[in-house]
């Protein structure tokens, strides 16, 4: 059984080339987030399957930064309007921390490849112009302008006018590029009129200007050799770039299309993602609160045109259960319905890994349950009290099962910081309001009936006499006493929670109380402090 990106793979291995150039780009509009980001992720693990099979291959990333402001992305303030049309390259950054906008927007992204284990050459298409990588491409595209015409028009509703041509002059007097419309050449000197009122021209050689898009795409997969490409799925609807390009590819510059992996938008929370709303997750944003490997699984547990919807609140923790899951059958610490099932998790566990399989560790990494640690991080922020807590109630691993925190070895107590730290990043960042606590100092005000606390007079003295090492064997105990006593478990559980937090509910009973300091939890439901 083969995962879809190493079938991908395997289908490049019968293309007679020397080496596999695997492409991705990115238009730098402003943030770049895990939606148009999905063309690096999987140009990376095609990359990488490629050489897994013996093959040459290189993975490259192209910035979309000669491309004009279309929308003002979020948070930059409305005064950025004046820059609308304008190529990226030539905005300033919008708080003078950075050379200019894409930098700005381009940086914190590039910042987190080392973290993901992408390994890319980058390119930047406004640099491809101005040191006249695409000059040639410009006069082959100038001198075939009818004929590209004609392959635009049978896609078009409205034919493109018999003077017009395949390339966008930036106006040297509004600094606008897609409000020019260049209508005559005479060599290497264009001429062009702008929607402003300017009418001047140009030399391709100044590289101020650009080719039209889809002319533009089929020109930089012969410049670069590229013999596969990931794209969102608009490039890919009937008609759309890819088809136009793939004509133009073969019949203008004479070089075969690429293989295409057309994907589906990540949506958020059930929206578009829109970098002018403000509506996106940035891969840094992933970081802060889980590890690299996760993002990857997100991307790749299903094929590239099947919708994904990521939602960073609650249904985030049903995530990361998924993924440790996935992670434990990878290890055979957990059994599956079927081997068919293990075989196919297993492989894509594999794809998602930074390292390469070679480098993936004979030991299941330590993986403390994300969804427990949402409460014992709110119960103590001291590392080895956390540790503690996971002791009592049982979330730790076999081998660590009777261990101290001293007792850990290093890459283990690393990872445990870490998720530590992505948890509590959740906590604040993330969750909603129902999951958070605090546990209070001083006995709050209870409200109880005379069941209610007979309740909890009964578990401490439970508490007192008895050493649980589960909370499932507390869980069954309190049952007896709440049954005895006639009460329905939501009243008294809630009892609990407003001895403790304050609130009327909160996590599992029998694990929030083993996560307690025991002396604590019997002087607080003996209401004595």
């Amino acid at each position: 059984m083969k995962h879809w990106i190493e079938r991908i793979a395997s289908d490049l291995t019968k293309w007679d080339v020397d080496q596999h150039v695997v492409a991705s780009g990115t238009s730098i509009s402003g943030s770049i987030h895990i939606g148009n980001s999905c063309d690096v992720f999987i140009a990376n693990a095609v990359g990488k399957s490629l050489k897994k099979l013996g093959e040459n291959s290189k993975t490259i990333w192209i910035a979309d930064d000669h491309d004009p402001l279309r929308k003002v992305p979020y948070p930059l303030p409305e005064s950025y309007e004046k820059y609308l049309g304008i190529p990226y390259s030539k905005i300033p950054c919008p708080e003078n921390c950075c050379s200019n906008f894409v930098e700005h927007f381009q940086k914190p992204f590039l910042d987190t490849l080392d973290d993901f284990g992408i390994k890319l050459d980058t390119h930047s298409g406004a640099k491809m112009y101005k040191e006249g990588l695409y000059d040639d491409y410009i006069r082959i595209a100038l001198e075939n302008a009818s004929k590209i015409r004609e392959i635009f028009n049978q896609f078009r509703e409205h034919p493109l006018k018999e003077d017009w041509l395949p390339y966008n002059p930036i106006c040297e007097e509004c600094g606008r590029v897609n409000t020019t419309y260049a209508y005559h050449y005479d060599g290497d000197v264009i001429d062009y009129r702008c929607e402003c009122g300017n009418e001047s021209n140009m030399n391709i050689g100044s590289g101020e200007g650009k080719l039209t898009w889809r002319v533009e795409w089929a020109a930089r997969w012969k410049i670069f050799g590229v013999t596969c490409e990931p794209f969102g799925k608009d490039h890919a609807a009937s008609g759309g770039s890819y088809d136009v390009s793939k004509i133009i590819s073969k019949e203008i510059f004479d070089y075969p299309a690429p293989y295409p992996i057309p994907y589906e938008w990540i949506t958020l929370k059930g929206e578009a993602m829109s970098k002018s709303q403000g509506v996106f997750f940035t891969p840094g944003q992933w970081l802060e609160i889980a590890f690299p490997e996760t993002l990857n699984y997100f991307i790749f547990r299903s094929k590239p045109m099947k919708h994904k919807d990521f939602n960073p609140s609650m249904p985030f923790l049903d995530f990361m259960e998924q993924y440790d899951r996935v992670e434990r059958i990878y290890y055979d610490e957990e059994e599956t319905t079927s081997a068919k099932e293990a075989l196919k998790l297993k492989k894509i566990y594999e794809i998602s890994q930074t390292v390469d399989l070679e480098s993936i560790s004979g030991n299941m990494p330590f993986q403390p349950s994300y969804r427990f640690m949402t409460v014992a991080c709110q119960i103590s922020d001291d590392v080895e009290e956390i540790f503690n807590i996971l002791k009592r109630n049982s979330q730790l691993p076999p081998e660590m099962d009777g261990k101290n925190w001293s007792e850990i070895d290093i890459e283990n107590a690393d990872r445990f910081k870490k998720r530590i730290k992505q948890v509590n990043n959740w906590l604040e960042l993330y969750a909603p309001d129902f999951v958070k606590f605090e546990v209070q100092k001083e006995l709050p005000p209870l409200n109880l009936n005379d069941s209610q606390k007979e309740f909890l007079l009964k578990v401490a003295h439970l508490l007192e006499n008895n050493d649980f090492t589960t909370p499932e064997e507390l869980h069954d105990e309190m049952y007896l006493i709440l049954n005895e006593l006639g009460l329905k478990p939501q009243k008294a559980f809630q009892a609990i929670y407003r001895s403790i937090i304050g609130k009327k509910q909160g996590p599992r009973a029998a694990s929030f109380v083993l996560s307690l300091d025991k002396d604590f939890v019997i002087a607080r439901f003996r209401m004595e402090s």
